[in-house]
């Protein structure tokens, strides 16, 4: 099998609690060539633990490595684009966390580089690799009808799950120029997002690239893209919202929210005339932990309600085993840029809806 070089930007919690380790795992087809990250504290103890030599503060500087097959975007997401678009000018395969960037015009600047580059780009949507949520694809193709659609996401902070399982390095060696620099690229990017908006509006429109791009991207795949936001509302400073999409035939409603309780619930049930399909997420900061479809169905008499669990192994898992194939085999990644550009635009019809527009 041949093994994929790799080089991974951003070494935070997602980095350590689970491309590391899967990359690690996956040692037949991965191996770890070059790691990048701003805090020096952090890059040598990530170095030294998966015994990587070359280390780096600048991510474009990685981008050049000759020997490298891809590079991992996963730091923070004002940084996507600068640094997916060097990679691709490098000729390097992409794997670039969710969300793909900020802004549609950064969106359409990394088809530009990777389609002059010839490489993939392959967006970290990975609860849409979960083999319970491929079965419920299909199984909601086979209902007659659907009269309703429920998205849910409603979590406790990750820090309280993550101070339980992992321990996670957090230094705070960060260079001042690089915190500065992280706020004002926030900024500019959101306003070039949404336009003048209060505060309350921005924070929804990071909630959404965050958390709710799984959701709402998943939800994208199993019943399409909506034809309009109805409405939409938030409270508690952008911390939780709610929103009704129209769809033909049938209306669905987005709910979500992070609050302090230490658990962790979303799903997407689909509701037919005799069956309801659901597929329920449990956190992936904690790996291994099953992603379960439930299917209710009324068959003459009886109620039925039956879970399948199909695999233990985690989706990141599954979602870098897929990604081996686009780099090695040629195969076209279904979460593309062309399809994350989805969720920015649904993300903007949720703020205008919200601000009245």
């Amino acid at each position: 099998m041949n093994k994929v070089k790799v080089g991974i930007i951003g070494l935070g919690e997602v980095a350590q609690i689970t491309h590391l380790p899967i990359l690690e795992s996956l040692s037949d087809r991965y191996e770890i060539a070059a790691i990048c990250d701003i805090s020096p504290r952090l890059l040598e103890a990530m170095g030294d633990r998966y015994n990587v030599n070359r280390r780096y503060t600048d991510a474009i500087e990685l981008t050049k490595q000759a020997d490298l097959d891809a590079v991992f975007v996963l730091n923070s997401d004002e940084y996507h684009a600068e640094c997916a678009i060097a990679a691709l000018k490098n000729k390097k395969h992409v794997l670039i966390e969710k969300p793909v960037c900020l802004t549609l015009a950064d969106a359409d600047a990394i088809i530009r580089a990777r389609d002059e580059s010839g490489a993939q780009v392959m967006v970290g949507y990975m609860r849409r690799f979960a083999p319970a949520y491929i079965s419920a694809v299909e199984e909601v193709k086979r209902l007659d009808k659907i009269n309703y659609a429920r998205i849910r996401a409603i979590i406790g902070a990750n820090r309280l799950i993550i101070e339980q399982t992992s321990n996670v390095l957090r230094p705070d060696d960060f260079p001042e120029t690089a915190v500065r620099d992280k706020q004002e690229r926030a900024q500019r990017m959101v306003h070039e997002a949404i336009g003048d908006a209060p505060q309350e509006l921005k924070s929804v429109y990071r909630l959404l690239c965050g958390l709710s791009s799984h959701d709402l991207s998943a939800m994208r795949e199993i019943i399409g893209i909506p034809k309009r936001v109805i409405a939409a509302s938030q409270w508690n400073g952008g911390k939780f919202m709610n929103a009704i999409l129209e769809y033909d035939g049938y209306n669905a409603t987005f709910e979500t929210g992070v609050d302090n309780q230490r658990r962790f619930d979303a799903h997407i049930q689909v509701y037919g005339d005799r069956k309801a399909v659901m597929i329920q997420y449990d956190t992936p900061y904690i790996r291994h932990l099953p992603t379960t479809k439930v299917v209710e169905e009324t068959a003459g008499e009886a109620f039925n309600r039956t879970v399948e669990r199909p695999s233990f192994k985690d989706a990141y898992t599954i979602e870098l085993e897929y990604f081996h194939d686009v780099v090695t085999k040629g195969v076209q990644p279904k979460t593309t840029v062309e399809d994350s550009k989805e969720d920015l635009k649904l993300f903007k019809l949720i703020v205008d809806a919200m601000a009245g527009n």
